[in-house]
């Protein structure tokens, strides 16, 4: 198989590498369908949002603060809400939990896409590294907080990434949330995201436990040249600059997958799962950890609980 063969073959989904959001709903009708989605304003969630937006959805709009959520809803046009929610501020994401509550719609979908990745230095926020903080804990609570909103057939779709293979030997270290014990930019970032994948595991398993028709799903979006990476030395963002058009996915390929698990109907059946380019992805022998995920969920309410109020 050519490398062109391997970027441009679809998978089992009919769905593949090369795919965009645009073509994963090309064919769907979601009139009547709310879908909130995190990180709205620039990236795969910008190009997410634009998708779905485009096929009848309508969008809750979060960013870090209001002003970004309103600009993408400009751009998106009537019928939309901006919500401020700053992912690191528990504040924050309890006033956006209220707001989404307080506008009384069902949510069809809930993307969690924000996130930050590979800080060149270790930070704390409540005393837990910043970005487990940031990309898991902020959405655990946001998710957690507007569960009685989601549809009964509603669907959660947590971004991870490929990088969650990266994480510590333990794969998440609940003794050690700070890092102290030792800290580097991409395993702090491996470990966060391979949080994210537990917890839509677990979530998953919640679901079907109680009989419920939700699901959750876990997806790795690919490599894509975005401002997620601004944190990288500047000789690290200028090889991604020159890979970008030999490697990287765009932006509109990288909404593909998390667009797919959140709308698309071949989803439905995909409780719990870890996908990529739009089909079932194997994940590392800790993202499969359901003792893991069960304790990291433990830990997390934990966590919560003992946030300012």
């Amino acid at each position: 198989m050519s490398l062109l063969d391997l970027f441009s073959s679809a998978g089992p989904t009919g769905f593949g590498y090369s795919s965009t959001a645009d073509q994963v709903v090309e064919s769907l009708d979601l009139s009547g369908h709310t879908v909130l989605l995190t990180g709205c304003n620039s990236g795969i969630g910008l190009e997410s949002v634009r998708s779905l937006s485009r096929r009848g959805a309508r969008i809750l709009a979060l960013a870090r603060d209001l002003p970004k959520a309103q600009a993408v809803v400009d751009e998106l046009g009537e019928g939309h809400l901006p919500v401020a929610c700053e992912l690191s501020d528990p504040a924050s994401v309890r006033a956006a939990v209220q707001t989404v509550r307080e506008s009384g719609l069902e949510l069809s979908a809930l993307v969690a896409n924000a996130g930050i990745m590979a800080l060149p230095q270790r930070e704390l926020l409540f005393g837990i590294e910043k970005q487990l903080f940031t990309n898991h804990v902020g959405h655990f609570m946001l998710v957690t907080g507007l569960l009685d909103q989601l549809r009964p057939e509603g669907r959660v779709v947590i971004l991870s990434s490929a990088a969650h293979r990266r994480a510590p030997s333990e794969g998440v270290a609940l003794d050690d949330l700070a890092m102290e014990r030792g800290y580097t930019a991409w395993t702090a970032y491996g470990q966060s995201k391979l949080a994210n994948l537990l917890f839509a595991r677990e979530l998953g398993r919640r679901f079907k436990a109680q009989g419920q028709r939700r699901i959750a799903i876990a997806v790795h979006p690919g490599v894509i040249a975005t401002n997620l990476g601004r944190h990288m030395s500047s000789a690290m963002q200028k090889g991604w600059e020159l890979a970008a058009p030999l490697v990287l996915k765009s932006p509109q390929q990288g909404a593909a997958t998390q667009v797919f698990a959140a709308a698309h109907p071949a989803a439905a059946g995909m409780n719990g799962e870890y996908l990529a380019d739009c089909n079932l992805k194997l994940s590392s022998r800790k993202g499969k950890d359901m003792d893991l995920a069960r304790r990291l969920w433990e830990r997390t309410e934990e966590v919560v609980a003992g946030l300012p109020t």
